[in-house]
């Protein structure tokens, strides 16, 4: 799908905006005679103790040519220092210098005043958790993949109402399906959170980096619910495909299921979904019967499956 220009113009201006909140106009880190690429490199060093030109520019995403003059600029000044080699005789181990460690210090403590005064304190609580939220989206959509844990965890207040909204959008600009789908999802995660506790339910919420990945819940089966639990709106977050979540999610509900004394998983499913059947059919689930179906806006064929356990 071809970029429109709006979205290009949106992004150069949200570029333009925070690069004059966060300084970068600046001529110096913090009122220092430090650049900001310079900062970095202090940061980079007083992080991991020790480290090299090449392991920095390439954290760093830096030309090696700017990240030598950098570190000889730094060295000169006192603030960096070449360690003993050892290993690999071709790399030159970089540390901080007494005086580096107290600017890293010192550029720490002021980049955490600058960040509660500036972005934080001027808003309330609500406001806050929006712009943390943000920041970490954006992270997740821009960045690489972090390491931190995945954690399978309940709901929180307001989290169904988020996952609605997000399947809802996703499927539509995904699958092109209206807004039908997003009226049934509403109905579906109400009569989870009505259900009673038993015969036992649950929801996971996927969550890595402070960020939603992805959810899926068990519910007692309409029709038998002492002895079958379905399994419903197993979904991943784009930003967090490819990492395995989806068969972590279907695992836990399969686990949950059978430690709870249910016989019989059973689902429904599309045929369009092809990343999510190949998970129902790793975990083990086998397709009962198919039926063609007009809904949500588009033609489809609704799959059933079910796992004995």
């Amino acid at each position: 799908m071809p970029v429109s220009p709006a979205d290009i113009a949106q992004v150069r201006a949200f570029n333009r905006f925070y690069t004059k909140v966060i300084g970068l106009l600046e001529e110096g880190m913090h009122e220092s005679p430090y650049s900001l690429a310079e900062a970095r490199v202090i940061y980079e060093l007083g992080r991991h103790g020790s480290s090299t030109a090449a392991l920095i520019a390439h954290a760093l995403e830096m030309d090696r040519g700017q990240m030598s003059r950098l570190v000889w600029r730094l060295m000169d000044q006192g603030i960096v220092a070449t360690l003993p080699r050892s290993g690999d005789k071709r790399l030159v181990p970089l540390a901080l210098t007494p005086e580096g460690d107290e600017l890293f210090r010192r550029f720490n403590e002021m980049s955490d005043a600058a960040a509660a005064t500036s972005l934080l304190e001027p808003l309330d609580e609500f406001g806050r958790r929006d712009l943390v939220g943000a920041m970490r989206r954006i992270e997740a959509l821009l960045g690489e993949p972090g390491d931190e844990p995945l954690i399978l965890r309940p709901h929180r207040i307001g989290e169904l109402g988020w996952l609605i909204h997000r399947q809802g959008l996703l499927y539509h600009l995904e699958q092109g399906w209206n807004g039908e789908f997003e009226a049934l999802i509403a109905r579906l995660y109400s009569d989870y959170e009505a259900a009673p506790a038993n015969p036992p339910k649950s929801l996971w919420v996927a969550e890595q980096g402070g960020e939603i990945a992805g959810s899926v819940y068990i519910i007692p089966a309409a029709e038998d619910a002492a002895s079958t639990a379905q399994l419903r709106m197993l979904y991943v977050e784009p930003a967090f495909r490819g990492m395995g979540i989806g068969k972590r999610l279907v695992e836990e509900a399969v686990r949950f299921s059978r430690a709870s004394g249910y016989q019989r998983v059973i689902l429904w499913t599309q045929d369009c979904l092809v990343s999510a059947r190949r998970i129902y059919q790793g975990a083990g689930f086998t397709l009962e019967r198919e039926e063609p179906h007009h809904s949500f806006g588009v033609d489809l064929n609704g799959q059933y499956w079910s796992l004995e356990l």
